[in-house]
């Protein structure tokens, strides 16, 4: 999900070197551009996800399901 050319800006940042190699390596980036910008993507595409648990969640329960604990684990 790479951003279009024309929306594309040049910025400059004070970033921990250290952290951006490991990123890369993490990410299989080959340029540090590359790494922010696959770092960025993860981080929406997380909160996408999270988003969405979040939503499913509350439908479940406020469909007023009940829940056996046939294992006797939740706190009650």
């Amino acid at each position: 999900m790479r951003a279009a050319r024309n929306r594309v800006s040049h910025k400059h940042f004070q970033l921990d070197s250290a952290k951006i190699r490991h990123a890369q390596r993490v990410l299989r980036a080959k340029t540090e551009t590359e790494t922010i910008e696959r770092a960025l993507d993860a981080v929406i595409n997380e909160h996408r996800r999270d988003r969405l648990a979040m939503e499913a969640n509350e439908c479940f329960i406020q469909s007023g399901i009940q829940i056996k604990d046939v294992f006797g684990k939740l706190k009650k």
